[in-house]
């Protein structure tokens, strides 16, 4: 392990709204807390052009702006944040957190380091990403001006970023395994009368064709095995996300998703380790979900400061 660089009673591991809650809650319970984040703050959401099911904005409001917001919130009654990247945790008297700029020790630890885009594995994601494959429609839905694409995907995030690229795009065509949307119904409804959005129902995506950029897809109907070509400039995956939980798998015992698994207080295996947002195991994976874990497991961490404070 490398030099260690300073000593916490809480490190918080991640900087969504998951673990900017407990940097708040916890700098206001009056730990000396230090938030670790290795990208933007703000997580996933700050990928989300219009939040609309957070309570207290009733006309929605931006993801980055929202995570910008309780950053501000945390910061000022105390927490710390560090940029850099979390290696590991070793367990001894205290938590050991590594870092790629050196050790960090405190007495309790919240793992909220959420999760990335899931992939479709198929031939030519990997080669063609950034040259027409994205997961962030967001980012890049601006290259696409006038052009066809398509969004692999049924969930929220899926018809949001169709109906943000329909905006952009000549034609988007939604690529669905099943042959009705997941997402929540008021997107659906969107999403469903909107004159721009084609959908492939019961298909999956089985290589993305193209030698330098996306040229189209090749496509199978999963009820049928009929196979087809879809000329598109741009294809957006959004078919969920999976937990950064590999640089704790060692400590925390973890479901077989790859999710820490915790209580009801966000403990998990390990006392004085707690977990919150969209890592823990049978998340929500929503932002009001990884505020309330953030909450219980600042509330958890204090009380374990406390405990160990009693015993001197």
């Amino acid at each position: 392990m490398g030099q260690k660089i300073s000593k916490y009673e809480l490190i918080i591991i991640g900087g969504g709204p998951a673990g900017l809650t407990a940097g708040l809650y916890a700098s206001r319970a009056g730990l000396k807390s230090l938030l670790v984040e290795r990208g933007a703050l703000g997580g996933q959401m700050v990928n989300t052009p219009l939040v609309e099911n957070y309570p207290g904005f009733p006309e929605g409001i931006a993801g980055s702006e929202l995570g910008s917001l309780m950053h501000r919130q945390a910061v000022r009654y105390g927490l710390e944040v560090a940029i850099t990247e979390v290696t590991g945790i070793a367990e001894g008297q205290v938590y050991t957190v590594s870092t790629n700029e050196g050790d960090i020790e405190a007495a309790t630890v919240i793992v909220a380091a959420g999760s990335v885009h899931r992939k479709l594995r198929v031939p030519g994601e990997e080669r063609l990403s950034g040259r027409g494959v994205s997961y962030c429609a967001t980012c890049d839905g601006f290259f696409f001006r006038d052009r066809e694409v398509a969004v692999v995907g049924g969930g929220d995030v899926a018809i949001t970023d169709a109906l943000e690229l329909a905006q952009l795009a000549r034609k988007v065509t939604v690529i669905h395994r099943r042959d009705e949307l997941r997402a929540e119904r008021a997107l659906q409804e969107r999403a469903l009368a909107h004159p721009d959005l084609e959908f492939a129902w019961d298909t999956a995506v089985e290589e993305v064709l193209g030698a330098e950029a996306v040229e189209g897809l090749e496509l199978r109907n999963v009820k049928t095995d009929e196979r087809s070509i879809l000329k598109v400039d741009g294809l957006f995956v959004a078919v969920g996300l999976s937990p950064n939980s590999q640089p704790f798998s060692n400590v925390l015992e973890l479901d077989d998703a790859g999710c820490i698994l915790t209580d009801e207080t966000m403990g998990t295996s390990k006392d004085g380790v707690f977990a919150a947002g969209d890592i823990r195991s049978n998340s929500r994976c929503q932002i009001t979900a990884a505020v309330g874990d953030g909450t219980a497991a600042a509330m958890s961490a204090f009380e374990y400061v406390q405990r160990m404070r009693e015993r001197g």
